[in-house]
């Protein structure tokens, strides 16, 4: 069965050169909008120990097995190449060059080709042949400073900022734009170099506005969207747990104080210098309840209070169970494809391809015989982003 479903890319051809972390991430989100990705895989996996059949971000795709640095590897990726829409690699910079799979030779056999690069340097810069992760991309993006509380060390924000926000999604962005240029009349295709860098510090664009007006200090926790605002931050229940408040304006901020019930007895929200005394009034009224309790009192209301659920509560939340935001495929709960078509919804139709596995399949459907002949001698020499 092609990986192709019903979504907005349906008949899109992907390939992608298996990697870890925002590439297949982002080759999985053009599959869940129902592009054909086929996914390239090296004999002995990627080194990380995970299990093939419990990595969701190679859900919606396919897997064939090549090995680059075999007599007829590079030539199997050129001929993928060739009859694909898009092609993406996470290596560091040159080392698609040296596999003699890069950009040059496959605009030369595919012009219309968009290369995608996902790399968290970019494509050059001092730093671009360097080895990093999430963390360090953000903070010398000055994202990471942002986070956490002013008297302690920025907080780790998983390896969602850097590497799925600021990687993976500009990475779609940019090969969907290019797309649309290379199937405009007289397009071509072209590079498209993804830096997580470039988009970690693009997603900073409004708070680089709101310091420049003076609205913003360059400093942990003394902001309105920070931590440091009273009224926008997080309060621990008498049960360990936590609530979410966002009651910025004021309107929503009177109907969380009526709620908690300290609205005659609290400092004014426009005294700054007494934030410090309506947080701490605000954090002793949470610690009186449950966070379950609190759930109950704010359900409803415009006060703009959730509770802080953890990864397995979330699916049974019930506004996320209303609208299937997470999804059941092959016994695993996962979130659902996003966003959402009136016309072409997305979907999960495979679960994730094992490496290999369908190597006769695409060989097949793609017009890519040799694929079936392919050594499957084992390769170490994959860069890293």
């Amino acid at each position: 069965m092609a990986a192709t479903g019903n979504g907005p890319l349906a008949g899109v051809r992907v390939v992608e050169l298996a990697g870890i972390g925002p590439g297949p991430f982002a080759a999985m989100l053009l599959g869940d909008l129902g592009a054909d990705v086929v996914r390239v895989d090296r004999p002995g996996g990627a080194g990380l120990g995970i299990d093939p059949a419990r990595d969701l971000t190679n859900r919606n795709k396919r897997s064939v097995l090549v090995d680059l640095k075999a007599d007829g590897g590079p030539e199997r990726v050129l001929d993928l190449a060739e009859r694909a829409d898009v092609l993406i690699e996470g290596y560091r910079p040159g080392v698609a060059e040296r596999l003699g799979i890069g950009p040059a030779p496959c605009l030369a056999r595919n012009p219309k080709l968009v290369y995608g690069r996902m790399t968290g340097w970019g494509q050059d810069g001092p730093l671009a042949p360097r080895a990093g992760h999430d963390i360090a991309y953000i903070a010398v993006t000055g994202t990471l400073s942002m986070i956490g509380k002013a008297d302690e060390p920025p907080a780790v924000p998983a390896n969602l900022l850097g590497d799925y926000a600021g990687g993976s999604l500009y990475l779609v962005v940019g090969v969907l734009a290019a797309l649309h240029h290379a199937r405009e009349e007289g397009g071509s295709g072209q590079v498209v170099d993804a830096a997580i860098t470039d988009g970690a510090a693009h997603l900073s664009t409004m708070i680089h506005g709101m310091m420049a007006a003076g609205g913003w200090q360059d400093r942990r926790g003394a902001n309105l969207l920070d931590g440091g605002c009273p009224f926008y931050g997080t309060y621990e229940t008498a049960d360990g747990r936590h609530m979410a408040v966002g009651a910025l304006e004021e309107r929503f901020y009177d109907t969380f104080t009526d709620l908690l019930g300290i609205r005659d007895t609290a400092p004014a929200r426009e005294d700054a210098d007494r934030w410090g005394e309506l947080r701490a009034v605000v954090a002793a009224r949470f610690k009186e309840r449950t966070r379950a309790e609190w759930t109950a009192v704010f359900e409803g209301s415009d006060a703009c209070v959730a509770p802080v659920l953890s990864l397995r509560e979330a699916p049974l939340h019930p506004h996320l169970a209303a609208r299937s935001t997470f999804t059941d495929h092959g016994g695993v709960t996962q979130p659902a494809p996003a966003p959402r078509f009136s016309a072409t919804p997305g979907s999960v139709t495979r679960p994730p391809a094992l490496p290999g596995a369908d190597t006769d399949e695409v060989a097949h459907d793609w017009g890519v015989p040799s694929l079936r002949t392919d050594d499957v001698r084992t390769d170490n020499d994959r860069g890293t982003r």
